[in-house]
C-alpha cells in the first residue's frame, strides 16, 4: 500500500498505539484527575506531564494549552469564545475565503448573528493580498482568522508580515491561526510567532483522531465554548482523558526528532513527483514554495474522482479535495478562490505526504500514472 493522503489523517505510530493500550490496562492511570485519592492524584499528574510535553515542544507554557476533542472544536472555541469574552474590542473579523470549513463556518454563522466578517482575496499562490488587508484593519477589526498552511495545496502564510500589518493598525485586534498542517512537520515557536490563538490536531502528526489541543496566549481572555465542571480551568468542561493527552504528547514529541532530516526526504519525493508529472502534461498546482507535504496536481483527461479510484486500484491512496468535503462531488473552494480555471479544478488531485513515505513509493507512483494512461488510451 502507498499512502499519499496524510493531510486527512496519518497511521497512529506503533508507539502510540503501544501507550494507549498499556494505560488503559494500568492501575495507576484509570482514575479521575479530579478526584483527591491517590489514583486522581496519579491521572492529574500525567495529565500535567503531557500538557508540559507539549508546551515543551511549541516554546509555550502549559498553562496557555487545552485540551479537545480536535481541531474543529479549538477553533470554534478560540474564535466564538474570544469574540464573546471581548465584546468591546470590535464587531469585525477578517479571514480568507481559503480557510478550513471549521473556519468558515463559524464566520458564517457569526455574520448571522450581526458580525462584519471580511474576506481577503488570495493570489494565485494561495496568499492573502497584503495591501487589502491592511486597509481592511480598523479600530473595530477585533479578530483575524487564518490557516498556516493550506491543507489542499500547502500555501504557507506569511505570518511574519501579517503579524506586522496587525501591529501597525491595530495592536488590540487578536489573531487565530489554524496549525493543524503544520504541526509535526515545521519547527513552531509560538511566542515568536505571535499569535494569540491557535489549533491543532493529533491525528494529522500520528496521534490519534479524538485529540486536538487549543493555545491561548498568556493574558488573552476566552469564554469556554463547553460549560461543566470547570475542568482544565474553566476552559474547557468534561473529565480529562489522560490516555489520549499521553498519546498526543508522545506523537508530538516523536514529530521533533530529526524534524530537518524529515523535511529534506519530503522535499525531494515532491521535487521529484513535480518534474515527472509536469512531463505527463500534468499540471502543478500547488505553489513553487509551498509545504512540501502536499502536492496538488491536475491530471489532463481525468477528473479527479475518476483518478482517485483507478490509483485505489493498485493500492495507492490519494485525496481529491479535503476529507471534509470530498462527498460534495464538487469543486474545491480553495482552488477557485485562488483563481485557478475551473476545468484543471475539476482534475485536480492531493497527494499529501508523511515523513515515513519513501522515494520508491514516489517512483511507484509515476510507473501507475503512467499505466493508467495507456490503459485509457487503449480504450
Amino acid at each position: 500500500m502507498i499512502y499519499f493522503d496524510n493531510s486527512a489523517t496519518t497511521k497512529p505510530l506503533a508507539e502510540v498505539a503501544e501507550l494507549v493500550s498499556n494505560d488503559l490496562q494500568s492501575d495507576d492511570l484509570w482514575g479521575n484527575p479530579g478526584s483527591l485519592h491517590e489514583l486522581g492524584t496519579s491521572a492529574y499528574k500525567a495529565y500535567i506531564n503531557a500538557k508540559e510535553d507539549i508546551a515543551s515542544c511549541l516554546f509555550v507554557r502549559e498553562q496557555e494549552l487545552v485540551f479537545t476533542s480536535c481541531a474543529t472544536e479549538s477553533a470554534n472555541t478560540a474564535i466564538v469564545g474570544f469574540l464573546r469574552r471581548n465584546k468591546r474590542n470590535g464587531r469585525t473579523i477578517i479571514s480568507t475565503k481559503t480557510e478550513h470549513r471549521a473556519t468558515l463556518s463559524v464566520l458564517e454563522r457569526l455574520s448571522n448573528e450581526g458580525y462584519t466578517v471580511k474576506y481577503i482575496n488570495v493570489d494565485r499562490n494561495g496568499k492573502p493580498d497584503l495591501n487589502e488587508l491592511s486597509n481592511a484593519i480598523d479600530g473595530d477589526t477585533s479578530l483575524m482568522c487564518f490557516t498556516h498552511v493550506n491543507n489542499e495545496t500547502g500555501a504557507i502564510l506569511p505570518l511574519n508580515e501579517i503579524c506586522e500589518i496587525r501591529n501597525q493598525k491595530n495592536r488590540n485586534t487578536a489573531l487565530y491561526v489554524d496549525f493543524v498542517q503544520s504541526a509535526g512537520k515545521l519547527k513552531l515557536n509560538l511566542k515568536e510567532l505571535n499569535v494569540d490563538l491557535a489549533s491543532f490536531s493529533a491525528h494529522k502528526f500520528h496521534g490519534l483522531k479524538g485529540c486536538g489541543f487549543l493555545y491561548v496566549k498568556n493574558g488573552v481572555k476566552i469564554d469556554p465554548y463547553i460549560l461543566g465542571g470547570g475542568q482544565q480551568n474553566g476552559f474547557r468542561s468534561g473529565t480529562e482523558a489522560v490516555y489520549l493527552y499521553r498519546s498526543t504528547a508522545l506523537a508530538l514529541k516523536r514529530s521533533q526528532e530529526d524534524i530537518d532530516e524529515h523535511y529534506d526526504q519530503v522535499s525531494k519525493i515532491n521535487d521529484y513527483l513535480r518534474n515527472e508529472l509536469s512531463k505527463r502534461k500534468a499540471t502543478i498546482l500547488s505553489p513553487e514554495d509551498a509545504l512540501p507535504y502536499v502536492l496538488n496536481v491536475s491530471f489532463d483527461g481525468f477528473e479527479s474522482e475518476t483518478m482517485l479510484h483507478c490509483l485505489e486500484r493498485y493500492n495507492i491512496y490519494v485525496s481529491t479535495i479535503s476529507a471534509c468535503s470530498s462527498k460534495t462531488k464538487k469543486i474545491s473552494y480553495v482552488l477557485e478562490a485562488m483563481g485557478v480555471d475551473r476545468k484543471l479544478a475539476t482534475n485536480a488531485v492531493r497527494l499529501s505526504f508523511s515523513r515515513f513515505n519513501t522515494m520508491e513509493e514516489a517512483k511507484i507512483f509515476i510507473e501507475k500514472i503512467d499505466e493508467i494512461y495507456e490503459l485509457f488510451a487503449l480504450r
